[in-house]
């Protein structure tokens, strides 16, 4: 397939990326770097622009005769998305009706969205299944599940295909280090205790001790970032015209706060300073994803099902590389 990889150049985009190529796909990236870093792919393969170029786009659908497009680029902080919800609009589902309408009149008509558990905002039941009402609780979640709604309108206007992938906390990094997680700032939880242990920062802080969780700290589902790729790359190689298909993608278990600092102290060797705080606003006790749909249509199942496995891939980037691509 020759596919258009937007917001190709961040953390998830980047992965997928390489297991595309790795599988003979003529990949081509899209991606106006405010997030994304040159140096996590090929740069004979990476375009930068923007969404806001319609004419750019138009260029790269004819030069490169795409035929699916793989959706990443999005803002994605959830308190930002509160603070600057306009931000969110234009760029999240502005942009992303600038890009579907290039598609549109190129006839390229295969999607695979990367969407959002948040698009489920509090659920009142675990697991979350596709069935699970969508009411998100913020404007970034509200954006993804907004472009959800998009995509099936033109799923049944204009025979797309098209696949939104909710995923849950991404986690990890390439198995042999060459690529990893280097946000600014940061705020995946992984990489924050991991730079605790490394001295880079003087504590990670714990929101909330009391919840009804066995240790009292909120419980998430970690799903590693190959396999997030893995599962993109199904979706896209059996997507077909005029189909819709909607997956929640995870590991199927959750892990508290605590217990991913154990694993990152486990895997390090190095104690994790730790500071308790009250809970913040909107965090729900346990998220935790069913991904039972996704594997059974599609026979899509993650390899790393332990945490600490996911947390020795991204301690194996962070140690080869404390200053993210900067390094390279």
């Amino acid at each position: 397939m020759h596919i258009l990889v937007t917001g190709g150049a961040g953390y998830i985009g980047s992965h997928a990326v390489k297991l595309f190529l790795e599988r003979g796909h003529d990949v081509w990236i899209y991606d106006n770097l405010c997030f994304g870093h040159r140096a996590a792919v090929p740069a004979d393969r990476l375009i930068v622009g923007d969404l806001n170029e319609p004419h750019r786009i138009d260029q790269v659908l004819l030069q490169h005769r795409i035929d699916a497009v793989v959706h990443f680029a999005a803002f994605t902080y959830v308190g930002e998305s509160v603070q600057h919800p306009a931000k969110y609009w234009q760029n999240n589902v502005v942009n992303t009706l600038n890009l579907m309408e290039c598609l549109r009149r190129h006839k390229v008509a295969r999607f695979v969205f990367s969407s959002t558990a948040a698009t489920f905002g509090t659920p009142e039941q675990m697991p979350i299944t596709e069935q699970t009402p969508q009411k998100p609780i913020n404007p970034y979640g509200a954006s993804k599940l907004t472009v959800e709604r998009i995509l099936a309108d033109y799923s049944q206007a204009y025979q797309w295909g098209f696949a939104a992938l909710r995923y849950f906390n991404a986690a990890g990094a390439r198995a042999d280090g060459s690529i990893g997680e280097d946000h600014t700032p940061e705020t995946h939880l992984i990489p924050l205790i991991i730079q605790a242990a490394m001295g880079k920062r003087p504590h990670i802080e714990i929101f909330g001790t009391d919840y009804p969780t066995p240790d009292g700290t909120c419980v998430r589902d970690y799903i590693h970032v190959d396999d997030l790729a893995e599962a993109h790359l199904l979706t896209l190689e059996k997507l077909q015209p005029g189909q819709a298909m909607h997956y929640n993608l995870g590991n199927g278990r959750g892990y508290s706060v605590r217990e991913v600092i154990a694993a990152v102290e486990a895997v390090t060797g190095k104690k994790v300073p730790i500071k308790e705080g009250p809970r913040r606003a909107g965090d729900p006790p346990v998220l935790v994803a069913s991904s039972d749909k996704i594997q059974k249509e599609l026979g899509w199942k993650p390899r790393y099902t332990d945490i600490n496995a996911i947390v020795e891939t991204a301690w194996n980037w962070h140690r080869a590389h404390p200053k993210g691509y900067k390094d390279k």
